[in-house]
């Protein structure tokens, strides 16, 4: 798998659970409701706590792959991506450790600028992307 297939399916991952996080801070969970029914919003916490430590180092070696102009640009950004995915990761671990997750607490981590400043930071990768990875889908009449 290229650098940009794989940076763009870890893209995916944190875009894919921040949708089920703002889905399942809408839900109301609470309680003991909320040591029930954490088992579908601890996976995507996992999933998305396994996709976003990577992503700054995927990022260099998409890089040096594609030898894209502006290299110090993207490593400025590089590690402005790196800070975000830290800080995110951290808030991400801290709900993990809980043991009943609800609502208002996935709506706290929703609402925290960390999370947010790395959904940015996906977000513009994301569309950086698009001339770099193949689309099947898009390719299929």
């Amino acid at each position: 798998m290229s650098a940009a297939d794989e940076l763009k399916a870890r893209v995916d991952t944190v875009e894919e659970s921040y949708e089920f996080f703002l889905a399942y801070a809408a839900q109301g969970v609470s309680g003991e409701q909320a040591t029930k029914s954490t088992g579908q919003i601890r996976e995507f916490l996992r999933r998305c706590e396994t996709a976003v430590p990577e992503l700054g180092d995927l990022f260099v070696k998409l890089v040096d792959e594609e030898n894209v102009s502006g290299r110090e640009q993207h490593l400025a950004f590089i590690e402005v991506l790196r800070r975000d995915a830290s800080a995110a990761l951290a808030a991400i671990r801290l709900v993990m450790a809980q043991s009943a997750i609800s609502s208002q607490m996935v709506d706290n981590l929703n609402a925290m600028i960390h999370l947010r400043a790395l959904l940015t930071d996906v977000f513009l990768i994301d569309e950086m992307l698009r001339p770099l990875v193949s689309h099947p889908a898009a390719t299929q009449s």
